[in-house]
């Protein structure tokens, strides 16, 4: 008789174990996702003078990464203004992340 509540105390602890660990997981926050950069333009693109330009909504100042496709930073520089001078990058076709006040964005480069 003893053995049996044994038993059965030990299965409500563990249904009691699961169900804590079901509400913790509801309720941890999501990750926050990044804001996206309003009227973001890029062009052109393929690039072929080694100009590229850049323009937003509100056109603050931006950081300009570009990785290779196997993710090395190849490039990086703060732009004030719309063109972006890559003149030394060599032709392929290149990731670039633009972040302006607490937002960013990714885009594909084709440099030719």
């Amino acid at each position: 008789m003893a053995k049996n509540y044994f038993y059965t105390i030990l299965l409500l602890v563990f249904f009691f174990s699961i169900n804590t660990n079901a509400q913790e997981v509801k309720q941890q926050p999501k990750a926050q996702e990044s804001s996206v950069i309003e009227g973001l333009n890029l062009y052109p693109n393929p690039v072929s003078n080694g100009k590229v330009y850049i323009s937003t909504k509100n056109d603050l100042e931006k950081e300009i990464i570009i990785f290779d496709l196997l993710g090395k930073k190849i490039f990086q520089t703060m732009l004030n203004s719309r063109e972006l001078n890559i003149p030394n990058i060599s032709p392929g076709v290149y990731i670039i992340k633009i972040s302006e006040n607490n937002a960013s964005a990714t885009r594909k480069l084709i440099v030719r």
